[in-house]
């Protein structure tokens, strides 16, 4: 058990930042899946999931990929998504991942992962902006639909 809580305190964010990331801004769900897109270039063959970490102002301070999957589902822990925005002292996050079969319809477990981590961000006075379902020819933003 010693082991898996050390291992655990060492996670690290999984990506550089993209050239130009640290000015970006986001305005709307369309710059949000722009910068996204790249960070899933795997994106018609297998799902991953995520994140972009945003300061008061909207501008990207840092991109973390939570998981890699299947080709039909991958796994995102609402509470690695908090760890990782509280220690970037982030005060937006917005969710993504990629669905290689090109429909960009949310399924339930999209629509109910957005809810629990929403609300447990909450607590922690960080708001959840977005959440992207990427396919190779589209996007779909739950904010954009109401459903964030």
């Amino acid at each position: 058990m010693q082991t898996y809580k050390k291992s655990l305190r060492n996670l690290k964010l999984v990506a550089e930042p993209l050239a130009g990331f640290h000015t970006a801004k986001i305005n709307a769900s369309q710059h949000a899946a722009e910068y996204l897109r790249p960070l899933h270039p795997s994106i018609d063959i297998f799902e991953s999931f995520t994140m972009l970490l945003l300061n008061r102002a909207n501008n990207i301070t840092a991109w973390v990929q939570i998981s890699s999957g299947g080709l039909t589902g991958t796994v995102a822990d609402v509470r690695l998504i908090l760890k990782y925005a509280i220690e970037e002292l982030a005060t937006g996050i917005i969710l993504c991942h990629n669905h290689p079969s090109g429909n960009t319809k949310p399924s339930s477990q999209d629509i109910e992962l957005t809810k629990k981590v929403k609300q447990a961000a909450q607590i922690m006075d960080i708001q959840v902006l977005d959440h992207i379902i990427l396919t190779p020819d589209s996007y779909y933003s739950l904010a954009d639909e109401g459903q964030i």
